[in-house]
């Protein structure tokens, strides 16, 4: 079995022991019901795994951890941002939770024309804040060292922007001809793919994507709700690049 993965200070990570206390330290002990000689590994969610065993188990939250091994992790190459229209309810943290597992490096909530989901100005930080925190729990699930980035919600112009800027840029849409696993992919740099909301991506938006450089891509014969576009694309994207 996996030894469970926690999320520390890098500044702790550098200590021969490390205290684990707080919400992670609660979770491993109250919840997770670790003791002494269990293996554990911490990350700072920036590339750094320490590799640990329990040595210590002090009162509900907190927990001292001997350092085995440390290990840095470099930046996967090439970099993977999906673009996410909103999708309706909790499919929004679905959607993250299962793109953080399988490797995307940034997600970016997008409000697409056609959302019906609305992250109105005194909602927005909240709904922020449960993709974040689902991103952070798949992350440590999924023993990732470092966590995907969030972005803040974008509009069509900040997305476009994105797009231009990207090694390669594409859109995921129903009516393309071009099948994803047949588009050419940087071996390094930028990918950014952009997956529209349930009622579809407007042509206004096709075309100011396209003015970015983004090329219209399908998955296959199907058509996939919102929510799990993205991670079959991304599964096919850091397949054909080598990453998985």
């Amino acid at each position: 079995m996996s030894a469970p993965v926690f999320l520390t200070e890098t500044a702790r990570l550098a200590a021969d022991r490390v205290v684990l206390d707080g919400p992670e330290g609660r979770h491993a002990v109250t919840v997770r019901r670790l003791r002494p000689g269990e293996r554990v590994d911490l990350t700072d969610g920036a590339g750094l795994l320490a590799e640990g065993v329990v040595a210590a188990v002090e009162g509900k939250d907190r927990l001292v951890v001997e350092v085995r091994a440390r290990h840095r992790h470099d930046p996967p190459s090439p970099r993977l941002t999906v673009v996410q229209a909103l999708p309706k309810g909790d499919r929004g943290e679905l959607a993250v939770e299962t793109m953080t597992e399988v490797g995307v490096d940034e997600i970016v909530p997008w409000q697409a024309a056609r959302c019906i989901t609305r992250w109105r100005p005194d909602r927005r930080d909240k709904a922020l804040g449960r993709w974040r925190s689902t991103a952070r729990e798949a992350a440590k699930q999924s023993r990732r060292s470092r966590l995907p980035r969030i972005a803040d919600l974008a509009d069509t112009a900040q997305v476009a922007a994105r797009l231009a800027a990207a090694d390669r840029a594409l859109v995921l849409h129903e009516e393309a001809t071009l099948p994803l696993r047949a588009v050419d992919l940087p071996d390094a740099g930028d990918i950014v793919v952009v997956v529209g909301p349930e009622g579809g991506i407007t042509d206004e938006e096709l075309e100011r994507f396209a003015d970015s450089g983004a090329v219209s891509v399908r998955l296959g014969p199907t058509v996939l709700r919102t929510s799990t576009a993205g991670v079959a694309a991304a599964a096919v994207l850091l397949s054909s690049v080598g990453r998985w």
